[in-house]
């Protein structure tokens, strides 16, 4: 295990892990290098990504025959601590290409990164390219901070003392390089060998949702199917909520408990603001083209459980000067269409009309060329300030646009 060795796979192979949303994917590097190597694109998220719906971004690439293909990143739990250990193996790969990010509000609570969560999506293959890599740097300490916090993080000895060297600004020794070294050659054999095992095959459902779509892509007849499926999905509950996820998720003795539970629910104060900020650090250190996209919440559903909206659009407007702040200024905002019909899936996540008004940011940005983007990180959102502070400037959209956001993009 050694022995560097190296295995190439077949385009089945990789279209069925860039669906799967497999642990073993999300963890290792060697086919999400194959695969940004040619035109998949990474789509970061969480389980937002697993509702595959006909007008899914998976679905709409495939049926349309679309020049790239999105390479599913995520799923339940997945926030932003686990993503950017996830892309530590594949800087080179996104250096001047694109990437998307769904950001969710739900993320933002006050402790970020639930640490159950945070250990299904995390490998020790991660963190050693991580700390292989580390120029001492207020990120590289946070982020090594970060992951002694989380119980993964410390599952072998040498690898919480690395850190520990890390977090404090010191280099490693060279003991400590060699051993890493040589652990990472045998989990890169591995992950070359062992990712696709069992990984779930969604290929068949891709192709089964994409012939409920018009043969021709139009806004309008993906409308129309939209509306119908959407119509079809949600008839047993008065929150337009899938019927399936209602039935099996929300019967009746759980709805009592869950009027008014989200009352004082508080998205503007929170460590993952300082977790995101990791994310856009590596974006800028890979000069990544990124559309980042904020969904909504279902707007029947919040005012059943008294989440506040104000608290909401607050989160939504810190989570935006946090980006264009920086200069990343391809954003789309969906958080105020919550209450648009069948936009929603269910109580948080996108579905039917949403997916296309994602589709609105994504297309048009997709067939922008990949250029070199320059953003100019600042070490202040790392910052205990900056997690806990209540009220930001209101951002100007057409300044934004005019720097090169997707608001002149976004197709009508």
């Amino acid at each position: 295990m050694l022995f560097p060795w190296d295995r190439t796979y077949s385009a089945n192979s990789i279209f069925e892990a860039a669906t799967s949303q497999g642990d073993r994917i999300f963890k290792g590097q060697r086919m999400k290098q194959e695969a940004f190597s040619s035109n998949y694109v990474p789509f970061y998220g969480s389980s937002e990504l697993s509702r595959m719906d006909p007008l899914h971004p998976s679905v709409l690439a495939y049926k349309y025959k679309r020049n790239y293909t999105p390479f599913l990143l995520g799923g339940p739990g997945s926030q932003s601590l686990a993503q950017y250990f996830g892309m530590q193996g594949t800087k080179s790969e996104l250096t001047n290409k694109k990437a998307v990010v769904i950001i969710s509000p739900q993320w933002f609570t006050k402790h970020g990164q639930n640490k159950q969560a945070f250990s299904l999506y995390y490998s020790n293959l991660q963190a050693i390219d991580f700390l292989l890599d580390a120029k001492d740097s207020i990120a590289t300490r946070y982020a090594a901070r970060r992951l002694l916090q989380m119980p993964s993080g410390k599952s072998t000895e040498t690898i919480k003392y690395a850190l520990m060297t890390i977090a404090s600004g010191q280099k490693l020794s060279k003991e400590q390089r060699l051993w890493l070294k040589l652990r990472r050659r045998v989990l890169i054999n591995e992950d070359t060998f062992f990712s696709t095992f069992q990984l779930p095959d969604r290929i068949n459902h891709i192709k089964n949702q994409a012939k409920l779509l018009p043969d021709n892509y139009s806004v309008s007849g993906l409308t129309k199917v939209a509306n119908a499926q959407g119509k079809k999905h949600t008839t047993n509950n008065k929150f337009a909520i899938d019927n399936t996820f209602f039935k099996t998720r929300l019967n009746l003795k759980e709805l009592k408990k869950l009027k008014g539970s989200q009352a004082k629910f508080d998205y503007v104060k929170s460590v993952e603001y300082s977790d995101f900020e990791l994310m856009l650090k590596q974006f800028a250190s890979q000069h990544t083209n990124v559309l980042f996209i904020i969904p909504p919440i279902n707007d029947k559903w919040a005012n059943y459980t008294g989440l506040n909206k104000d608290m909401y659009q607050k989160s939504v407007a810190k989570i935006k000067y946090q980006l264009v702040k920086q200069g990343f200024y391809n954003i789309a905002d969906l958080s105020k269409d919550g209450r648009k019909e069948y936009f929603m899936q269910d109580t948080i996540h996108l579905g039917w009309n949403g997916w296309i008004a994602v589709d609105k940011y994504v297309k048009p940005f997709m067939q922008t060329k990949d250029v070199p983007i320059d953003y100019h990180i600042d070490n202040y959102f790392f910052t205990r300030y900056w997690q806990n502070k209540t009220k930001v400037k209101k951002i100007n959209e057409s300044t934004n646009s005019e720097k090169g956001g997707l608001s002149s993009l976004k197709e009508k």
